[in-house]
């Protein structure tokens, strides 16, 4: 049974969720504009990783260009813009080397060495409440995205948005993810399904792939590459449900309990039967047999299915 996820309870938590879900953003019809959902997760990402929300502008300017890349609207979208504007909703504070507004001017933001944070009434909140960051970072997924892509905005920023059960009436951690894991993972088997070779592109980013753990995160697999896989997303789906597999011999496996009558299951999937997994590149390893024999007494579902 999945446990559940700890909750804020504290007045004071509250009023932080009901100030994050109301921020104010510039609208124009229907246009998208999560600029300030964007910075905001990343300095939770921050916050919970290393106890503070510090950056300077110009070392994460190029890692909030990348977010808004993929999670923005599609059209051009300056980092600039929400770490200077997002001062105005009373949880970010922006300092320079002097004393001055930059505004959000990309040039005056990097001459002036800016710096911004979360403000420090937050922080402290959050060091007192474990359960504020994952219910703040919810809030933001919920009224920006849809549900599909929460995990991905939440791996891409470095955050745990469940990062927190309920034990006992109080909050344990769980263990907290490598938040260069996804990256790692996708670069060792080269933006490629390690499964059926699917390496689509939007534009210059990689979409629909993920870094699965073969053996679970939730079950002490470590955020390695011996530990991953670059995968689609509908064959990491059918691999965390034990539809799909991999054998000792590194080969494909598929559970007999999968039935596809089409021919869409028939090419996605059971042709896949026995194909060699994809080898990371150079100097990576393949998936150590620990994490196979793992997967394969704890989700595959046995016994699989054969070519002949």
């Amino acid at each position: 049974m999945t446990e559940p996820i700890a909750t804020s309870v504290d007045p004071v938590g509250d009023q932080w969720t009901e100030r994050f879900a109301g921020i104010r953003q510039w609208q124009r019809g229907s246009e998208r504009a999560p600029h300030k959902p964007i910075l905001l997760l990343y300095a939770l990402g921050r916050l919970q990783r290393t106890g503070s929300s510090e950056m300077s502008f110009v070392g994460a300017e190029t890692d909030l260009g990348r977010l808004l890349d993929e999670y923005g609207p599609p059209r051009s979208s300056s980092p600039a813009y929400p770490f200077h504007h997002l001062q105005t909703d009373g949880f970010w504070t922006v300092a320079t080397d002097d004393d001055s507004s930059p505004g959000s001017s990309i040039m005056k933001l990097r001459s002036t060495n800016a710096t911004g944070r979360l403000v420090p009434e937050l922080e402290s909140e959050a060091a007192n409440d474990q359960a504020l960051i994952p219910a703040l970072a919810r809030t933001l997924l919920t009224a920006n995205w849809p549900p599909s892509v929460h995990a991905d905005i939440a791996s891409a920023v470095g955050l745990e948005i469940d990062a927190f059960v309920s034990v006992g009436g109080g909050a344990k951690k769980r263990r907290t993810r490598d938040p260069r894991f996804r990256e790692r993972a996708l670069v060792a088997y080269e933006y490629c399904c390690a499964f059926c070779g699917y390496d689509g592109r939007l534009g210059a980013d990689s979409v629909a792939l993920e870094a699965a753990h073969v053996q679970w995160h939730a079950n002490q697999g470590p955020d390695t590459i011996e530990n991953a896989l670059c995968l689609c997303s509908l064959h990491h789906k059918l691999l965390d449900l034990g539809a799909m597999g991999i054998t000792s011999q590194h080969e494909v496996a598929v559970s007999t309990r999968f039935v596809g009558q089409g021919d869409a299951a028939q090419r996605m999937v059971l042709d896949l039967i026995d194909r060699p997994i994809r080898t990371p590149q150079s100097g990576q390893r393949q998936v150590a047999a620990i994490h196979i024999d793992w997967h394969q007494a704890e989700v595959f579902r046995s016994p699989r299915r054969q070519t002949t």
